[in-house]
């Protein structure tokens, strides 16, 4: 019965995966009739040949980005939950997206004491996604390095917290001392946008997705053994050290990277595990991981549809739509688990 329940589960949300994918390609500033875009995707061309290159050049590698960036986040949201048992902790917990800002806003904010060879560099895109790439990996290092010496895995959540707020004083100090043309573009790439990401970059991501992806199926078991507590992991062999370094690696893979190229993106990894958690009714990480995955990818769909404001000009930040749909998913399944409602 518990199988079935969740094969008619997984069904229901691959072919819900599957429509968003689609509407999402479909929807836009440039509306394209649903039938044209099955017909791109599925072997032969649009009828109007600029459809077709919305579709191949912007809609399709953004569609992906937006599933690598659900999946991406979500997963790691669900290991920092379980890793630090607790329901608040989401993907940048350990400080990863400070490292990554901190790393940007050298770049854009501090870029004019460098030689102008340098910084016009720094200032393209690939020099923003190696600022961030450095920054998130400096942090990596000290959270992984004080991790050998932490018998207590509350301690780390603790240390990267100040990890974060240090990365964040230096940030604020930056900001204090730019012109106002730096700040905006800073603030510009901190509300995250997955629009912008060519297909090598997307090849890129999505290696890098996949690293961190099978690291965190190896731990399934480590996962499964922490949710009780590290003394009954113990007494199952467990090596919690090496676990707990394996948990950390994936997670800072999988947000880093999706820092890196989509900025930071809020609520995507603290309200899908839970809502993942209450449609299977288990806390099996094997079930997890694969409805997480699907979940995740839907909802990032979803609110990428939502931030294009198909009839308008202007798209919103990725960030902000988020945000408004995570918070209140968040709240109610908060207020589910204490029973009010």
């Amino acid at each position: 019965m518990y199988k079935t329940r969740n094969t008619f589960l997984f069904s229901i949300l691959s072919i819900l995966l599957l429509l968003t994918f689609l509407l999402n390609i479909s929807f836009g500033q440039v509306a394209i009739p649903f039938k044209e875009v099955i017909k791109s995707l599925f072997g032969s061309h649009a009828s109007k040949e600029t459809w077709e290159y919305i579709i191949v050049n912007f809609r399709l590698p953004k569609a992906i980005t937006a599933i690598l960036v659900g999946i991406g986040l979500s997963i790691s949201g669900l290991l920092m939950q379980t890793l630090f048992r607790n329901p608040l902790a989401g993907p940048y917990v350990l400080g990863l997206s400070s490292g990554s800002s901190l790393g940007v806003a050298f770049v854009i904010l501090g870029a004019g004491i460098l030689p102008l060879s340098l910084a016009d560099f720094l200032l393209s895109s690939y020099g923003i996604i190696l600022a961030s790439c450095l920054g998130s990996f400096m942090v990596l290092l000290l959270v992984l390095t004080i991790s050998k010496f932490l018998r207590d895995t509350m301690t780390i959540l603790i240390a990267g917290l100040m990890f974060s707020s240090f990365a964040s004083a230096i940030v604020s100090i930056l900001t204090y001392f730019s012109s106002a043309e730096k700040l905006q573009k800073f603030t510009f790439w901190s509300m995250g946008s997955i629009g912008n990401i060519s297909w090598p970059n997307l090849l890129i991501l999505f290696i890098a997705i996949c690293i961190g992806l099978l690291i965190s199926l190896f731990s399934i078991k480590s996962l499964d053994g922490l949710l009780l507590g590290e003394n009954y992991a113990k007494s199952l062999g467990l090596k919690i050290k090496k676990s707990r370094r394996m948990i950390i690696l994936a997670t800072s893979i999988l947000a880093g990277s999706i820092t890196a190229f989509a900025g930071p993106i809020a609520f995507i990894g603290l309200a899908v595990p839970h809502l993942s958690k209450l449609i299977f009714q288990t806390s099996n990480h094997l079930v997890l991981f694969w409805g997480t995955i699907i979940i995740g990818a839907i909802i990032m769909l979803f609110c990428d549809m939502v931030s294009q404001m198909p009839g308008f000009d202007f798209t919103l930040p990725i960030n902000a739509i988020t945000s408004i749909i995570g918070a209140p998913i968040v709240i109610w399944l908060l207020v589910r688990k204490n029973r009010l409602i």
